[in-house]
């Protein structure tokens, strides 16, 4: 059994490494748009291009939520990245572009967030039940 200390830590961890991923996306996809404007995607599905343009508000806002350990946020995390590596893996495959390093990193990230979801919701559900105590008292 971990120490509850341990455990702490390694929630903090788990909830840096989220916020670190989605702050990730959300420069990259922030960083086409500042330099190529709604030019940004064009050689891409117009569907593929609102999705990517979407993440400019869909990762930071995970992002926040998760610094805020609500569990919304890790429902939209999981929504967000299954449905990320899905555009990006039939991106990929079928039209081109990506790069391989590109799709393989967010796909190893899609899993850490998976196998971690458990834990951070377990973790967010008790600041949420934390923070209705103290409303009540």
């Amino acid at each position: 059994m971990i120490a509850p200390a341990a455990s702490a830590r390694a929630l903090r961890v788990f909830q840096v490494v989220w916020v670190l991923g989605f702050l990730v996306g959300t420069t990259t996809h922030t960083a086409d748009l500042i330099v190529s404007g709604l030019n940004a995607y064009s050689d891409f599905p117009s569907g593929v291009r609102l999705f990517w343009v979407s993440l400019t508000i869909l990762d930071p806002a995970t992002a926040g939520l998760i610094i805020f350990r609500r569990r919304s946020g890790i429902v939209l995390g999981i929504a967000v990245i299954i449905a990320d590596i899905a555009v990006n893996w039939t991106v990929f495959v079928m039209v081109g572009g990506l790069s391989l390093f590109g799709v393989i990193s967010q796909s190893l990230f899609a899993v850490l967030i998976l196998l971690t979801a458990r834990p951070l919701w377990r973790w967010s559900g008790q600041s949420f039940r934390r923070e209705r105590a103290d409303l009540s008292r």
